[in-house]
């Protein structure tokens, strides 16, 4: 059954990296789709998704804190390994975030399938927390723990995905929440979103970069695809999460790293060839590691 609702959306996936391929419609259509689902659907999806959140239930507590637990422990444990190794700042930050960071379309789109609305709930509470975490841990990594804290701070609060967890978690605690059919219509905005969400990761991969360093993308796909959830299954027995909030913290933690890490790491002088080969490559052995990690740990 875990297979059977997991397959739409790589092949959702698929779809788009043919697309592109045919240089259909065009050229110039995925990087203006990827801005219009970056800066207008997914924000809208973000924000009607947390308004109405509980989120002062002990549980979603829990689960933020669960969240950092896990990344951070993951990037601790990476730098330790870092330094036995001394490895640059340009091929650290790309290893970095193919640990930590995670595919917020798939990952949303599987908790939605497996969960529903409560699950949708629970994961805009886990990506609010994890985001803004993400990015900042990142962007140390690329840059060797140099930026400096007012360019972390302007990095972040630029970013749509932050910026629509806030509002949307300020409109939750004021009890606002949607007015006016407000909710409505940003519903009907976010719709979109996770569908064309998908396509653009087809779009984006680059198989070209699967010739090199292949034994560096084994061992960090691994890492992500298999320790990770593995550390996140543990993390939410120590904080005492069941159901929808622990599927939340497994999946995101099972999840290929995200496509705009590649973004990042080109601005900041990273090893952009091993970030297109570890996103490429870990989007490709999700759809065999996904169903199987989560069947394994009981959320199948």
């Amino acid at each position: 059954m875990l297979f059977f609702t997991i397959w739409p959306l790589f092949a959702l996936i698929c779809l788009g990296f043919l697309l592109a391929r045919r240089g259909f419609p065009d050229a110039g259509f995925w990087p203006a789709a990827e801005r219009i689902n970056y800066f207008i659907l997914f924000p809208a999806l973000l924000v009607s998704s947390l308004a109405d959140a509980p989120l002062r239930d002990p549980e979603i507590l829990r689960l933020g804190g669960a969240a950092i637990v896990t990344i951070l422990v993951a990037s601790a444990l990476l730098a330790l390994a870092r330094r036995a190794r001394g490895t640059p700042a340009a091929r650290f930050g790309p290893a970095l975030q193919g640990l930590i960071r995670f595919n917020t379309y798939l990952g949303l789109a599987i908790t939605t399938s497996l969960a529903g609305s409560t699950g949708v709930e629970r994961a805009a509470v886990y990506l609010a927390v994890a985001v803004p975490l993400v990015n900042v841990l990142s962007i140390m990594a690329l840059t060797g723990g140099n930026a400096g804290i007012g360019g972390l701070v302007r990095t972040v609060l630029r970013n749509p995905l932050i910026l629509a967890c806030l509002a949307g978690m300020a409109l939750a605690l004021s009890g606002i929440g949607l007015p006016g059919g407000t909710g409505r219509f940003l519903s009907l905005v976010g719709q979109g979103s996770l569908p064309l969400g998908l396509l653009c990761v087809g779009a984006a991969l680059q198989p070209r970069a699967l010739r090199q360093d292949i034994v560096t993308l084994a061992g960090n796909g691994a890492l992500r695809l298999l320790a990770m959830p593995l550390l996140a299954a543990g993390v939410a027995l120590l904080f005492g999460l069941e159901g929808p909030a622990a599927l939340v913290l497994v999946v995101f933690s099972a999840m290929p790293t995200a496509p705009t890490a590649y973004v990042l790491t080109r601005q900041l002088g990273g090893d952009g060839t091993l970030m297109a080969g570890l996103v490429t490559f870990q989007t490709l052995a999700a759809v065999l590691t996904i169903p199987v990690v989560l069947t394994l740990l009981g959320h199948g």
